[in-house]
């Protein structure tokens, strides 16, 4: 099964294509839209469905140039690490083995290995965080969370924040595992994730069922 097999009908809906056409005319009328056109669908570009393993939810895309690149808290080569993704790397380097922080943003390495880094809102106006939060992409997004569970067993979700935490009612947790934990922000990190073990834990399970585990490292 391949994402056009899961996403097909969803993509002729009416609501998708208002999407499609709101930023048509948005870049018409001289308004910056990041990630790029090209780049807004990348999340499904590197982690083929049948390979996908984990999900990290993200909420909408960086908003300033050269950063967002349509994979959640990832960000384009000689970028700025940006300070939650800061904060992802501190928890890597206290609990994986042998991690040591990058010097740069780009988490394609794990996408190719089926971490598919979604956000949940997947375009933003340049410097208008969650501008598009109401263009209709979460109910594009919704249903790709929903699919990802009913299509497939022994999938890690993990959901940071109050955001992404609300999207648990769309997993069946009987057949996939659920880590939970603050938003890994400067201002929420040691609410709970910093310490959270969301990277070991994911393993573990993903081992426990016969799976190849994530190498984290970059």
């Amino acid at each position: 099964m391949n994402w056009s097999d899961v996403l097909a009908a969803e993509k002729q809906k009416d609501y998708f294509k208002a999407i499609l056409e709101f930023l048509a005319s948005e870049t018409k009328s001289g308004k910056i839209i990041f990630p790029k056109k090209e780049d807004i669908f990348n999340a499904f570009k590197y982690t083929e469905f049948d390979n996908l393993k984990v999900v990290i939810l993200g909420q909408d895309p960086y908003h300033n140039y050269n950063q967002a690149h349509g994979l959640a808290f990832s960000v384009q080569q000689g970028v700025e690490v940006p300070p939650s993704l800061r904060n992802i790397y501190k928890e890597l380097e206290r609990s994986i083995t042998g991690f040591k922080a990058p010097n740069h943003g780009c988490l394609t390495s794990w996408a190719q290995q089926g971490v598919f880094l979604l956000n949940t809102t997947l375009t933003v106006e340049a410097h208008k965080a969650n501008s598009h939060k109401d263009i209709g992409w979460e109910i594009f997004t919704d249903t790709v969370i929903q699919k990802i569970s009913d299509n497939k067993t022994n999938v890690v979700f993990m959901l940071w924040g109050s955001h992404a935490r609300k999207k648990k009612n769309l997993i069946d947790i009987a057949k996939h595992l659920v880590l939970e934990s603050s938003h890994p922000s400067p201002l929420s990190v040691y609410r709970g994730f910093d310490g959270c073990d969301h990277f070991v834990k994911a393993n573990q399970y993903l081992t426990s069922k016969g799976l190849n585990p994530v190498d984290w490292k970059l």
